[in-house]
């Protein structure tokens, strides 16, 4: 089992300095010896062998349990020199073949019923909502922010993206907009405020519901925003604009001919519609095994080319897509600092267990964009060929225009309280 061990981390670790401690105090190592060096510690046996067999679920297991400790450094730090090191962050040997038939079977899991849609979310979202309060920026924001230049703060390009989405929607002032998983509201209250949009938002997570109807009323948008509790498939109304940010990723791979379709179905004859999704850069692939049991069951992270072909047989144009590459890396890097700053919190209020799922979740999210073929793309869609200008200098446009509405909309916002819920 050493033998097995050693090749594992010989052949995971060519670059920086890692050393090994098992539970009957030997010690392996592994790396060219640069950097700094990082010490993982497994403290029994049982963790030795789950980790040879399945080292994509067992290492964020073993670290959750407690039962894997790294000095030196932190998680990240290990998870980043992991990344550096392994292509898409894949272990060798059995962690590839494994990696390899997950991506095979992933095309026969079960789509998200209805039903499966809701207890996933509820897994994730309806936790104490005290817990997002301490690392999100104030408007929960729960997705990749636009960072303009690497002097922003977290509040100001999480605003950014903001103001980037709504440029792309080309919003007329009173539209009506459907926002496919609205989270906490914010997105929908910034279309409310600067454009007097009507906007209806969908969500399935009760919490999320409580905040966002609260903050409609806190600002004195209730008559211009409805937040639902339902799933998008019920949707069968049309709209002007048509926005889903952040949410995609639950849909599974199987719906989606099913959510084009919505979108195709909600979206007026001259709308357009904006969807913002993280994806990856190099093809399909399976999600990770300790992210989907813990983290997110039931979602997957699409390649363009599993997502195109729905657009296609849905009838909708592709009119534009971005690829925000580092964006998401550095979104999680400040949330990750953040929640590191109230982790005392955290663990007052759900435990030191969830403090280091939570610690694993961000530093593996983050690594994942930094190093393994993650991204965001944000694609806008229409109807018909001519529905957007033929060029992108209205986006700048719009952003210039917001930027200068938006320190009026700042002033006016209210700060969100917390929830004590539970």
């Amino acid at each position: 089992m050493i033998i097995a061990l050693r090749s594992l981390i010989n052949h995971s670790i060519l670059h920086g300095s890692l050393t090994l401690e098992l539970p009957a105090g030997e010690h392996l190592t592994a790396g060219d010896g640069s950097g700094a060096p990082l010490t993982i510690r497994l403290k029994d046996m049982r963790a030795v062998r789950e980790l040879l067999l399945n080292p994509e679920l067992a290492l964020g297991e073993l670290y959750t349990d407690g039962r894997l400790t790294v000095s030196g450094g932190t998680i990240y730090d290990l998870l980043d020199l992991l990344g550096r090191n392994l292509p898409s962050l894949t272990p060798p040997q059995i962690g590839r073949w494994r990696h390899a038939v997950r991506t095979v079977f992933d095309r026969w899991r079960r789509g998200n019923s209805e039903r499966l849609a809701r207890c996933n979310v509820h897994h994730h979202y309806d936790i104490d909502d005290r817990i997002y309060s301490l690392f999100l920026d104030p408007d929960r924001q729960y997705s990749c922010a636009y960072f303009e230049s690497e002097r922003q703060n977290l509040e100001q390009a999480q605003l950014a993206k903001k103001r980037h989405i709504a440029a792309k929607l080309l919003v007329p002032t009173g539209a009506s907009v459907l926002d496919i998983g609205s989270g906490w509201g914010g997105l929908a209250l910034y279309l409310a405020d600067l454009y007097k949009a009507h906007v209806t938002g969908l969500t399935l997570s009760t919490e999320q519901l409580k905040v966002a109807e609260r903050r409609a009323d806190e600002k004195g948008l209730k008559s211009h925003v409805c937040f639902r509790l339902q799933d998008y498939r019920a949707q069968s109304d049309t709209f002007d604009r048509v926005v889903s940010v952040g949410m995609f990723e639950h849909v599974g791979r199987r719906n989606y001919d099913t959510f084009f379709k919505v979108i195709s179905g909600s979206l007026k004859p001259d709308g357009i519609a904006l969807l913002h999704s993280i994806g990856r850069l190099d093809g399909q692939s399976a999600t990770n095994p300790w992210i989907a049991k813990y983290i997110f069951p039931g979602g997957h992270i699409p390649s363009l080319g599993e997502v195109l072909p729905a657009v296609e047989k849905s009838g909708l144009i592709v009119t534009d897509i971005e690829i925000l590459r580092l964006h998401y890396a550095d979104t999680l890097a400040a949330w990750r600092d953040r929640f590191f700053a109230h982790r005392a919190e955290a663990t007052t209020i759900l435990g030191e267990r969830f403090c280091r799922m939570w610690e694993f979740y961000l530093a593996g999210a983050e690594a994942g964009f930094r190093h393994g073929g993650l991204m965001v793309f944000q694609m806008q869609l229409a109807k018909k060929i001519d529905t957007v200008p033929r060029t992108r200098t209205y986006i700048a446009e719009e952003e210039s225009r917001l930027q200068s509405l938006d320190q009026g909309a700042a002033e006016r916002a209210t700060p969100m309280r917390l929830i004590h819920s539970r």
